[in-house]
């Protein structure tokens, strides 16, 4: 296309820079940062529109439950120049992604916008980002899809209607700031129950016998390894046996429980006698392939093999495919297109041989009946798959890794199935009237296909039993009535194991078979439960703070139908059919939020209406037993044991005992010993220890959220007017954490008077400074103006000389925040402003940096989980936003229309 220029606008900097390189000077390409409009808080609505119908939510639920938009403070900048560029473009192209969300942001910007009627506006849409797929889109646009921006949207209102209704309720009855949400309600719901299980768990003991066996006559003899399967006739119980309650299930009933007793007596009657071959089978092995990645797969298998959480899986994957290596990420189909198949036989016969590709193509059906299958499978990019090696000059870190990861599950995917023989070996050990059989099974692959090129990850089974199984192990040759040595019964204990927690790909293996939530939602639902603190992460396990439990159990209790697995599922499949053109928006609106549930479900509004009377301390109250009481309270979890009489009844005038529990205890560790432990040593909190003799005020030992501290108890202060003095303006008492060396029971006077002496003044350099020696968060340390060291022992703190300061500071300093540290990690040039990017260690954690613009990790983003593009990214998005504004003197100001939009129901035809 010439003859005029033509805008393109896309999400990301890194997708303009890619789809520029493909298209002509006649082509302006541009990128809108993600969306540019939202429905805004009722704080930052225009001040004329906060007492009326969008006051409440920003939606009108009484008039079709209309949006109200304004454009983000951040994003004015960037409409500004997409504004600017549009007076003189020819044709506008909304290129971004192809999902719901893609469509939503392209609708958006037209909204925004405005472009003049007699300007052509075309949506332009791909699944890969390669020079062929960009001149397509351009030669078969097609318009707005309606249905796909009233899915968004719905999901949008719900989001807010949900939040906005049931998060007030967790503030009243919870403490402030907590969130509730429509999809992570239930994710923290799924995180919850299962740490309910582990709590609820009762480990059940039993044994098993591994016996070592050769043929007879010959210490050469190839010796295996077999397991004791039944004892005179009764099957043995393995782990899997046994119910979450130490009981054994009901399948299991007749099976033999063995204890340490019985394994030894049964060692001591066959130890010594020979083995007989009772039952010889061998069956072919087949093995195939699996299907190529969705969005839910390759997270999981990320997880497992990458070690890569969830929210870094997607981000790594967004920068591939924006700039061309892989195809779109956000799919739950398994299907690939013909030219994917074809390349991916071609590339496999080119790199293994034609007899590793199967005669005919394969095809994958999706097992989810959720599954929309909208998108292509993720592969990589192209009609001809790059290799590895191919790219490694171009890729490096997680993004090379991740690409290698989907180039070899889509070759795979095309290859021929692994064959070969599965064995399964039954022996017989008889002598004084008793018998046991043992087994052991192995498995030789003969031919490896798709295995050549990739072998799925799987998850660690809950008993090591169930992993064995067709593991790739030879027995020696064998026959029917064969004698064979046994040289070694070795018994083995076991204990039962609680169910394992969640990490982040098996719980979004957990949303996606129970069809909540979509390929676009799952990262950010997972990161979100960990944002808001309801799950907590360690290593990668997920574990559920106290606040989720009490959480989960308001919603339970009181909104059950809205953190219903169920309910939430077929409010997706209500979405999908959104998207598809065959629900109304407003009419599913008004049933979620009025029904009066005569035709089905309660509606939000009428179940909040009528929530009546809420036991907040039940609701915040866990029973750990022997009448101690885990309580949810507004500055974190605490044990609590009432005194009582022996009748049962409360001691009159007793105040209850209370003990801090650390977030660093997992609900399932905290048992009745572990609770009376933390009450033991709570009586020594607020232990007086008696005097300050310079000050008159009395020191107290106690025992804080964050560890034992000792502190100075100030006299009220007196109140002026009549008017108590506000927390703010009162004076500080002195603290002082105690010292490793130092115990909360033992801690004396003397003790507490030196730590708040601190810090301490070593001495005074000839210039003037003060050098200063204390303890800090990351130990003993001295200071001397910016420049800090550390200090080997905390005894150093009150005995270090001036002139042995002087000494450590004579040397270079090889740690600490004043020196010039050495970067976290080097990534590169980043290519806007031609300067190093690196990752630095700044007083508030770890920061991006090109030397000129600044952008901070999140608290859940690891350093090395930053690559390069990564880096450029969130650099470029934040030179997009501008500085940070200052805040302005609160004044009434009546909105620009430019910049606040409502929704008008006639907008999209």
């Amino acid at each position: 296309m010439t003859g005029g220029r033509h805008l393109v606008i896309v999400e990301s900097p890194a997708k303009a820079r890619t789809i520029g390189r493909y298209l002509g000077d006649e082509y302006e390409v541009m990128a809108s940062v993600g969306h540019i409009r939202d429905i805004p808080v009722p704080r930052d609505l225009p001040a004329e529109m906060k007492k009326g119908p969008y006051g409440r939510f920003g939606v009108d639920v009484e008039n079709g439950f209309d949006p109200y938009y304004i454009v983000s403070p951040d994003k004015k900048k960037t409409v500004a120049e997409l504004k600017k560029a549009l007076k003189d473009a020819d044709t506008l192209y909304l290129a971004t992604d192809e999902d719901r969300e893609g469509e939503a942001i392209a609708w958006h910007l037209l909204e925004t916008l405005k472009p003049k009627k007699s300007l052509p506006v075309k949506r332009m849409v791909f699944h890969e980002i390669t020079k062929d797929a960009i001149r397509a889109a351009l030669e078969n646009t097609r318009d707005i899809d309606a249905s796909l921006v009233d899915a968004q949207e719905t999901r949008r209102i719900l989001d807010r209607l949900v939040g906005f209704e049931l998060s007030p309720v967790l503030w009243r009855k919870i403490k402030p700031s907590l969130s509730a949400g429509r999809v992570q309600s239930v994710a923290t719901r799924l995180v919850v129950e299962r740490e309910r299980e582990r709590m609820a768990f009762v480990p059940a003991d039993y044994w098993n016998i591994t016996g070592t066996f050769a043929a007879e006559g010959g210490a050469d003899a190839t010796q295996f390894a077999a397991k004791i399967a039944t004892v005179d006739g009764a099957r043995v119980a393995t782990g899997s046996d046994f119910a979450d309650d130490g009981t054994l299930k009901p399948r299991a009933k007749n099976a033999t429980v063995l204890t340490g007793e019985s394994t030894q007596t049964l060692v001591e009657v066959l130890g010594d006698v020979p083995a007989t071959v009772t039952s010889l089978d061998s069956k072919p092995y087949t093995r195939r392939p699996a299907a190529p990645f969705t969005t839910s797969s390759l997270q999981q298998e990320a997880s497992r093999k990458l070690r890569l959480g969830a929210r870094q899986a997607m981000r790594v994957a967004q920068s591939l495919y924006e700039n061309g290596f892989i195809t779109y990420m956000r799919t739950d189909s398994v299907t690939l297109s013909g030219e994917a198949i074809r390349a991916s036989r071609a590339q496999a016969a080119e790199l293994y041989g034609s007899q590793y590709v199967p005669d005919n193509p394969r095809y994958y059906q999706n097992t989810s009946q959720a599954a929309q299958e909208a998108h292509e499978a993720i592969r990589p990019a192209g009609d001809h798959f790059r290799t590895p090696a191919e790219v490694a000059g171009q890729l490096a870190g997680d993004e090379f890794r991740l690409y290698e990861l989907i180039w070899k599950r889509t070759i795979a995917s095309q290859m021929a199935d692994a064959k070969g023989t599965t064995s399964t070996v039954e022996l017989l050990l008889e002598a004084a009237g008793r018998a046991a059989t043992f087994r052991a099974a192995g498995t030789v692959i003969t031919f490896r296909g798709f295995l050549a090129a990739y072998e799925e990850g799987r998850d660690a089974a809950r008993y090591k039993d169930d992993d064995d199984k067709g593991s790739d192990k030879r027995l020696p040759q064998m026959q029917e009535g064969q004698r064979l040595e046994t040289r070694e019964l070795a018994p083995d204990g076991h204990s039962t194991t609680p169910p394992p927690r969640f990490t982040e790909a098996s719980l979004v293996r957990a949303l996606e078979d129970r069809g909540i939530g979509r390929p676009s939602t799952y990262a950010s639902t997972v990161a979100t439960v960990q944002d808001r603190g309801y799950v907590l992460r360690r290593g990668t396990a997920l574990v559920p703070s106290w606040t989720a439990f009490a959480v989960v159990r308001l919603l339970e209790e009181h909104f059950g139908p809205f953190i219903d697995y169920d309910f939430t599922a077929q409010m997706e499949q209500q979405l999908d059919r959104m998207a598809q053109g065959d629900l109304s928006r407003a009419e599913y609106l008004k049933n979620f939020y009025l029904s009066d549930g005569t035709d089905g479900p309660i509606g939000l509004k009428p179940m909040v209406d009528d929530l009546g009377e809420i036991d907040a301390r039940a609701i915040n109250s866990i029973e750990i037993g022997e009448g101690i009481t885990l309580r949810v309270g507004r500055y974190g979890a605490y044990v609590e044991l009432i005194d009582r009489n022996e009748d049962g009844t409360p001691v009159e005038g007793a105040d209850p005992r209370r003990a801090n529990v650390s977030d660093e205890v997992a609900p399932d560790e905290l048992t009745v010993e572990k609770a009376k432990e933390m009450l033991e040593r709570a009586k020594d909190d607020g232990r007086v220890l008696g005097t300050d003799p310079d000050s008159g005020h009395e020191i107290v030992a106690k025992d804080g959220r964050y560890g034992p501290y000792v502190t100075e108890v100030l006299p009220a202060p007196e109140e002026t007017g009549g008017k108590k003095v506000p927390k703010s303006k009162q004076p500080k008492p002195r603290t002082g954490s105690l010292l490793q060396s130092m115990d909360l029971a033992t801690v004396t006077l003397e003790d507490a008077l030196k730590l708040l002496s601190l810090p301490r003044v070593v001495g005074t350099t000839e210039d003037g400074t003060e050098i200063t020696a204390q303890n800090g968060r990351y130990g003993p340390y001295m200071k001397k103006g910016t420049d800090s060291r550390s200090l080997e022992t905390e005894e150093q703190i009150f005995s270090i000389t001036m002139e042995e300061a002087e000494k450590i500071y004579a040397q270079p300093k090889t740690r600490g925040r004043a020196a010039a540290k050495p970067p976290l990690k080097e990534l590169g040039t980043d290519p806007t402003s031609e300067k190093p990017i690196v990752i630095k260690d700044g007083r508030f954690g770890p920061y991006i940096t090109d030397g000129a613009t600044n952008v901070s990790l999140r608290a859940t983003e690891k350093v090395e989980e930053i690559s390069e593009q990564i880096a450029i990214e969130k650099l470029a998005e934040k030179r997009a936003k501008g500085p940070a504004k200052k805040k302005a003197p609160a004044k009434r100001a009546p909105a620009k229309k430019a910049t606040t939009t409502k929704k008008s129901s006639t907008a999209k035809k």
